[in-house]
C-alpha cells in the first residue's frame, strides 16, 4: 500500500501508539490501515451417493480439480456465500447444511469455511469459471488432480464423516506452504 484510500496522501509502515504490529499510516491524515485474512467460502454439493466436482477454467491451478468456493462478498453471511459460488462455478442450486470445516492458512492469509450442502436437483454446468462438472462417487474423485490443499482435506473430512454416519465439525491448520506441483515431483512429496 502506498497511498491512503481516505485522503489520497502518503503511508508509511510503522507501528501506530498502542499498537503491536506494523501499519500502513496515513501521513497526513492519521488513519491507520489494517490488512486483514480473506475469507474463503465453499461447500461440498450432494446428490444422493455423489457430490459436484469442478475442473477448473480460471487460474491459480487451471484444470485441475474442486469443489465450489470463493471470496466471501460484502454484505452476505458465509453459507450465503457458499451457495452463490456454488452457482457461480457449477450453475447448481443447493441448500446450505452445517459447517465442515473451518481451515485457517495464514502463510496466504486465508480462512476457509466448507459447509454441506444438498443439490436441490441433478442440474449442473459449465461457466465460465468450471470447464467441466461433474457428479462423482468417492472412488472417482481424482485425488492427484485436486487443485488445492484446502479442498483435498475437506473432501476428506467429508468422506470419513459420511462413512461414520456423522456431522462433525472440524479445524485444520495449514501452516506450512505445499511445495509447487514441480518441485513435488522432484521431492517425491505427497499432497499436503
Amino acid at each position: 500500500m502506498k497511498f491512503c484510500s481516505d485522503c489520497g496522501h502518503a503511508v508509511t509502515l510503522t507501528i501506530p501508539p498502542g499498537d503491536h504490529l506494523p501499519r500502513h499510516v496515513c501521513d497526513h491524515c492519521g488513519t491507520v490501515h489494517y490488512r486483514n485474512p480473506k475469507v474463503i467460502v465453499g461447500c461440498i454439493p450432494e446428490w444422493r451417493d455423489r457430490v459436484l466436482m469442478c475442473r477448473r477454467n480460471i487460474e491459480p491451478r487451471l484444470g485441475l480439480w474442486t469443489f465450489p468456493a470463493g471470496f466471501l462478498e460484502l454484505g452476505e453471511t458465509s453459507g450465503e456465500g457458499a451457495a452463490r459460488e456454488t452457482l457461480e462455478e457449477s450453475q447448481a442450486i443447493v441448500e446450505i447444511g452445517g459447517l465442515l470445516v473451518a481451515i485457517n492458512v495464514p502463510y496466504v492469509s486465508q480462512i476457509y469455511m466448507i459447509y454441506r450442502g444438498r443439490m436441490t436437483n441433478p442440474h449442473h454446468g459449465i461457466t465460465p469459471e468450471s470447464s467441466e462438472t461433474a457428479l462423482m462417487r468417492e472412488d472417482e474423485i481424482p485425488w492427484d488432480e485436486i487443485a488445492f490443499p484446502t479442498i483435498w482435506h475437506s473432501l476428506k473430512f467429508f468422506f470419513a464423516d459420511r462413512a461414520r454416519g456423522v456431522e462433525d465439525m472440524h479445524t485444520l491448520d495449514l501452516s506450512i506452504r505445499p511445495p509447487r506441483p514441480e518441485q513435488a515431483e522432484v521431492a517425491g512429496n505427497a499432497e499436503a
